[in-house]
């Protein structure tokens, strides 16, 4: 038992996120974003669990690299193919959020165009990997993609959206980010566990997808 404590301390936690995201007291004098301020729970630990995944799979790039085991290149590689579906989740939910305050599903903002770039940078990672037949080779490139991909990632963004001069999007350009506004206490907390949860569940469906490769990769193999 004490070996799945994380899975369940996981589930737990996006229960709670879920439960306390929807039913729970939240603020509703925060300007324009009113009652959509719930989405908080969903939409920003989209973006802290696809940063904390592609962070994982970058340790293990340099792993590979200097070891030369193929497990580093399965985890490395699974790691980025479940941070693209937190951020696929995270530009649904940011579209979603977008609709009812500003009006529109998209708009010309840096935070929102750098954050749609870093997403086509790892998709081409995932195209480039799955043209590339030989092993080593495809682990090697792959690998050298991913040291020069993530700190591109990071200053798409983290850097350039506070860089910009003017942005909608809170803690970018000249918008004050969500700590510094008078949250309800109720909205920290559920905000805070489903970081957590979210964060969690994505290094088990990264362990699960780990797994799934190291299976096929030895299958084939033999």
């Amino acid at each position: 038992m004490t070996k799945y404590w994380w899975k369940i301390t996981a589930i737990l936690c996006i229960v709670y996120a879920i439960i306390g995201g929807f039913f729970m007291p939240a603020p509703d004098d925060i300007g324009i974003l009113a009652k959509t301020i719930r989405n908080l729970h969903f939409h920003v630990p989209m973006w802290f669990s696809m940063i904390i995944l592609l962070s994982v799979s970058y340790v293990y790039s340099i792993r590979f690299l200097s070891k030369g085991n193929f497990k580093y290149d399965s985890l490395s590689s699974s790691f980025v193919k479940v941070s693209l579906l937190f951020g696929l989740m995270g530009l649904l939910t940011g579209s979603f959020w977008a609709r009812f305050t500003w009006g529109t599903w998209w708009i010309e903002d840096a935070k929102l165009n750098g954050a749609a770039i870093g997403m086509l940078i790892y998709l081409a990672y995932y195209i480039l990997r799955n043209s590339i037949e030989e092993d080593v080779q495809r682990a090697k490139i792959t690998s050298v993609y991913n040291l020069f991909a993530f700190p591109i990632y990071i200053v798409l963004i983290i850097i350039y959206p506070r860089m910009a001069e003017t942005s909608l999007h809170p803690a970018s350009g000249d918008t004050i980010g969500f700590s510094s506004l008078d949250l309800d206490n109720n909205l920290r907390k559920v905000f805070y566990i489903a970081s957590i949860g979210w964060i969690l569940l994505g290094v088990w469906i990264g362990t699960l997808k780990f797994r799934i490769t190291e299976i096929t990769r030895k299958n084939e193999e033999l």
